[in-house]
């Protein structure tokens, strides 16, 4: 977990329930629970490994249009810091409190990060990526046989 003050607050969460009303659930490795408020906290990082590497980098953005699926999104944090991330395209999916993205930098060590509201100033659509086009079919040329002329030559 990321916090403003930029330490890094080590623990596991239960993915399906660890944001509360009052925070975010974290247990720490020591073995103790505790919420931390939304407002102290400027992201929380879904990592491969709890190990030496840091869970966060400032400013990260695409470099190019990403090609995965999703909502192409950059977010402005209060502190100034910039980040880009894929959104799913399916609403449902997305949380009250904040929004979980996959990360620009697939090759970092996060796998997914939840960005609480609290922490933001800003959200910028930059793209849509992937997203199924309906197609309308146009009507077949010609008049059909139940339509009656109005101008005949």
């Amino acid at each position: 977990m990321v916090r403003f003050d930029r330490e890094s607050v080590p623990g596991f969460i239960d993915h399906a329930n660890f944001l509360r009303p009052s925070g975010i659930e974290l247990l720490t490795p020591a073995g103790s629970v505790s919420v931390l408020p939304y407002a102290d906290v400027k992201a929380i990082c879904f990592v491969k490994d709890l190990g030496d590497p840091p869970s966060w980098k400032e400013n990260r953005l695409f470099v190019a249009r990403p090609k995965t699926e999703g909502l192409w999104v950059r977010f402005h944090f209060k502190d100034g810091d910039l980040m880009d991330g894929l959104l799913p395209h399916n609403l449902l999916s997305w949380e009250v409190e904040g929004f979980t993205v996959a990360p620009a930098d697939p090759t970092f060590q996060n796998q997914r990060v939840f960005l609480p509201k609290t922490a933001l100033t800003e959200t910028k659509l930059m793209g849509v990526v992937g997203a199924q086009t309906r197609q309308f079919r146009r009507p077949k040329s010609g008049l059909p046989e139940n339509q009656l002329e109005m101008f005949e030559k």
